[in-house]
């Protein structure tokens, strides 16, 4: 892999941990604790169906439907009511702990929970992987087209399928 030039760049150069080798172990953990710092920080709770959710989402670097987690939640003994899984992937997603996959109609748990950020979604469509990539870059050049117009862009939802490293191999 290239050195880059500009130290800001080295983050853009990094592979993505969904797609790399990587600890998940620690990646989880890491993940849950950034978590309940984020909720306390906030005056919030992350009960213990949200934890578990999270925790759900946390076991793969892939996109879960609500009812693949509803599933999960039931077998674990929370209940098989659709309202307590949407309850909780509702307040991940809205404080920034887990994001909507629209294409998928589906739920992965923020890799950057508690950081300001414009993710990208790099979905694999042999093996459903999804990464979380930085689109900060896509952003500023969607911004910088709109202004002209006068359109403000107020959010944006990126996501690119393709295959991942693993799936394109196999595939070669």
């Amino acid at each position: 892999m290239p050195t880059p030039q500009n130290p800001a760049d080295a983050t853009a150069m990094m592979p993505v941990p969904a797609f790399a080798a990587h600890d998940h172990a620690h990646c989880t953990a890491d993940a849950l604790t950034r978590a309940e710092a984020v909720t306390a920080a906030a005056g919030l709770r992350l009960t213990p169906v949200r934890r578990r959710v999270l925790e759900i989402l946390l076991e793969e670097h892939r996109a879960l439907g609500a009812y693949d987690v509803l599933a999960r939640l039931a077998t674990d003994g929370f209940g098989n009511q659709p309202p307590v899984a949407y309850r909780a992937l509702e307040f991940l997603v809205e404080h920034g702990l887990a994001h909507r996959i629209q294409r998928l109609n589906a739920f992965t748990a923020c890799t950057h929970p508690g950081e300001a950020h414009a993710p990208a979604f790099l979905i694999c469509r042999t093996c459903a992987t999804v990464a979380e990539a930085e689109a900060a870059p896509a952003r500023a050049a969607l911004d910088t087209a709109a202004a002209p117009l006068g359109f403000v862009i107020e959010r944006i939802t990126i996501e690119a399928m393709g295959l991942c490293p693993k799936c394109r191999d196999a595939s070669a």
